[in-house]
């Protein structure tokens, strides 16, 4: 149930209401936005007569949500959720952040130059795999902890956010000081016990639609975050396992308004793993933008073809650059910036 308080409501008042809730036996989530107070009952409410809500003192109005998804819906935040970083970096605004950077850290050189370029072309944040999940046990598995202390270094030396993925629950800890955005891959995007830890922890996460899930579990599976008290959580579309063999994977460019419609959360386009095609990372990349993304995920490496994972599908620096101008148009057509 969503319980909207009038924009003048008191503290009191809404304190009132919360106390109520939670008497009826439901979890509280307390939004604020710019004009109002928005009050999520989780938890049982089919029985719960919404008139004692109504016709408490500064209620605006009382309504259940139908939808499985509570707090990701988009009554939770009608306003939508702007996720706010250092260096005054917001996803979710008018400005559409880039995110690049190399499948894998595979040395200090290679992520340097890399952050290096990344910075020069207009990119916001450093994005690279220090613990990798490989469909083959024999594939390289990345550098672990060493390897995100050298990226944060990188970063930091070129003024960039940082965004890893994080595998397993032991890994969250050390890895916290070190990235500024949690990644959560496709494989563990349904990994439940991993999602509750992070909805513990005050990190944003970015969170990765599985490669056979529909956009209802993908809006589920952020539900485990959202529940735990992290509102900063950001979808990503990165292409969907289909019958089509020319690429990679389909990436589902629908999904992209149907989550702005559905939901408060913002969202990315991957175009890079959509395709699984480095000619093809461009024209994706520019539809997500028209579409409304909120923010690209592109791989890129200082000798793409020679990458440790994902060369196929990876840009050269140069070519990086050049996409960055095209989407600044594309931003600017759609009345956004970039």
């Amino acid at each position: 149930m969503i319980v909207a308080m009038q924009e003048n409501a008191t503290e009191e008042q809404i304190d009132d209401v919360i106390e109520a809730m939670t008497e009826a036996g439901v979890g509280v989530h307390r939004t604020t936005g710019s004009s109002q107070t928005i009050l999520a009952g989780v938890g049982p409410t089919a029985s719960i007569d919404l008139a004692q809500f109504e016709n408490m003192p500064g209620v605006e109005h009382v309504h259940r949500i139908s939808s499985p998804y509570k707090l990701a819906g988009h009554g939770f935040r009608p306003e939508g959720t702007v996720v706010e970083f250092r260096n005054g970096v917001k996803v979710g605004g008018k400005e559409i952040v880039v995110m690049a950077g190399p499948c894998s850290i595979e040395n200090r050189e290679q992520i340097v130059e890399t952050a290096k370029r990344i910075q020069q072309s207009g990119g916001k944040f450093l994005r690279g795999g220090a613990f990798k999940p490989r469909s083959s046990p024999y594939a390289f598995q990345g550098l672990g902890i060493p390897g995100l202390e050298l990226m944060r270094e990188a970063a930091e030396a070129h003024d960039l956010l940082v965004v890893s993925e994080v595998m397993e629950i032991a890994q969250i800890e050390p890895m916290l000081p070190l990235v500024d955005l949690f990644q959560v891959g496709a494989r563990n995007m349904q990994n439940f016990n991993l999602l509750r830890e992070l909805g513990k922890v005050r990190k944003p996460v970015l969170l990765k639609r599985g490669i056979a899930a529909t956009i209802e579990e993908l809006l589920l599976s952020s539900e485990y975050i959202l529940s735990g008290g992290n509102y900063n959580v950001i979808l990503c579309e990165r292409g969907i396992r289909t019958y089509e063999t020319a690429t990679r994977n389909t990436m589902d460019i629908a999904a992209i308004p149907v989550v702005k419609k559905l939901s408060h959360l913002p969202i990315v386009g991957d175009p890079s793993h959509g395709t699984g095609r480095r000619d093809m990372v461009a024209p994706l990349a520019k539809a997500a933008v028209a579409a409304g993304a909120d923010a690209i995920l592109v791989e890129v490496h200082p000798n793409a073809d020679k990458a440790a994972s994902d060369a196929a599908q990876t840009l050269y620096p140069d070519q990086f650059d050049k996409l960055m101008h095209e989407l600044r148009a594309i931003a600017n057509a759609v009345g956004r910036t970039l």
